[in-house]
């Protein structure tokens, strides 16, 4: 009896240390959205961990522009988290074939995502998926709603209406009739070209046919939105050129702009600050009537350490990720970021809901610059970011524009060779 009471306390002992060893997984996740750490710290690590107990989550941010050199270095280092938050196609590509990320595609949570969402995290082939889509932002423009009800300007679906909007607002003079700067180069061409674009070239059409090399950037299709890009400097305000993201957006929440052109990422912060009533309204087509087409950029996925210690606890997070649940969490208390799942999510959010609304009235496109083509030396995405800033300011014509871009995407790329 002595004997069969101490081994049971040794198997109760053993026991207890397991169940303990089991409840000690502590998962770190990798991310350069550090304005979102109280949402992760308050809402979505809680509902995760009531749901799972045993593993612990800690959200680990970089600064956004240090997030790829930091990952980087931390993946060589080996001192990375398990989790990896990830960009959309080649920097995360890049690092799938380094090693860095593990094939997802055993995984049942994949299912719960289209091709074009999953498309963004995978090989060019399709035969591997290495990240779980989360979330697509979409470009249009946000508006001062109380501007424009004082000047009487309805919200334009047209590039006349649109133009004959912002000759309103500048001729009142009480307001500067759009918010955007190009000195940080970048919302040139993200919140410019590849927002008005799509319209031009037809969205995944074009994009795709550019891919092919059946498309050139020196195309109508291509060039055109560089002239009506031309015609933004007389409506963006006096020092525009050297005007910075943030000066831009503090221009329209403290309601000095009436117009801003957007990504619905800045929904959450404008609702903060702004303290007047705010619309949004999707790119205007060139005649009424024409299809329309938005960027709904697959822009946030989440990955796994491959070298991770801890893979059951990893795969068990980015399941829960992959589950309605998480897209509900996430689409309302990140409104902007829209979940990427199959599963509908009710959204509490009006501007959030005018934005995703859009997908049910127009075709959805990525960004032109985001799949294959950026690989090379000139890399594209940035050289369209310095045409963008060259059309705004008049500092070259768009042709010329068009042909200089031809020209750096034909010396490496050898489609369009």
């Amino acid at each position: 009896m002595k004997r069969n009471a101490i081994a049971l306390a040794l198997a109760t002992t053993a026991l207890v240390a397991t169940s303990a060893q089991a409840q000690d997984v502590t998962l770190t996740i990798e991310s350069w959205r550090n304005d979102d750490l109280t949402l992760w710290q308050d809402k979505i690590i809680p509902a995760f961990e009531a749901a799972n107990p045993g593993i612990k989550v800690i959200f680990s941010p970089s600064a956004p522009t240090e997030y790829n050199a930091v990952l980087n270095s931390k993946l060589d280092a080996g001192s990375a988290g398990d989790i990896i938050t990830c960009r959309p196609f080649d920097a995360s590509l890049a690092l799938f074939e380094a090693g860095h990320l593990a094939d997802l595609d055993d995984m049942d949570a994949m299912s719960n995502f289209s091709d074009v969402a999953k498309s963004a995290w995978q090989t060019d082939d399709g035969s591997a998926s290495f990240c779980v889509p989360m979330a697509s932002v979409i470009h249009g423009f946000i508006y001062n709603a109380d501007a424009f009800e004082e000047l009487g300007i309805s919200v334009p679906t047209t590039e006349a209406e649109f133009f004959a909007a912002l000759e309103t607002i500048k001729e009142d003079g009480s307001y500067i009739p759009m918010a955007m700067g190009t000195s940080d180069q970048w919302e040139a061409a993200t919140m410019g070209y590849n927002n008005i674009g799509p319209n031009y070239w037809k969205g995944e059409e074009g994009r795709r046919a550019l891919i092919a090399g059946d498309q050139k950037l020196t195309d109508e299709a291509w060039v055109a939105p560089y002239a009506t890009l031309a015609r933004w400097g007389a409506y963006l305000g006096d020092g525009y050129e050297a005007q910075t993201y943030p000066d831009s957006q503090n221009l329209f929440t403290l309601g000095r702009a009436a117009i801003y052109p957007a990504g619905s990422w800045e929904i959450s912060g404008f609702n903060a600050q702004a303290d007047f009533e705010m619309g949004a309204f999707k790119p205007p087509v060139q005649n009424a009537g024409d299809t329309c087409y938005i960027s709904d950029h697959t822009d946030i996925g989440i990955g796994m350490n491959a070298a991770t210690a801890n893979p059951e606890a990893a795969r068990t997070f980015l399941a829960w990720v992959g589950s309605p649940e998480f897209a509900s969490i996430f689409g309302n208390a990140l409104p902007g970021f829209f979940p990427l799942s199959n599963t509908p999510v009710a959204l509490d959010d009006p501007l959030a809901k005018e934005f995703v609304s859009w997908r049910g009235e127009c075709e959805s496109t990525i960004r032109s610059t985001y799949q294959i083509l950026s690989r090379g030396t000139p890399n594209l995405e940035n050289d369209t970011w310095g045409a963008s800033v060259a059309a705004i300011k008049g500092t070259a014509s768009p042709e010329d524009l068009g042909a200089q871009l031809q020209e750096g995407l034909a010396s490496w790329y050898a489609p369009q060779q």
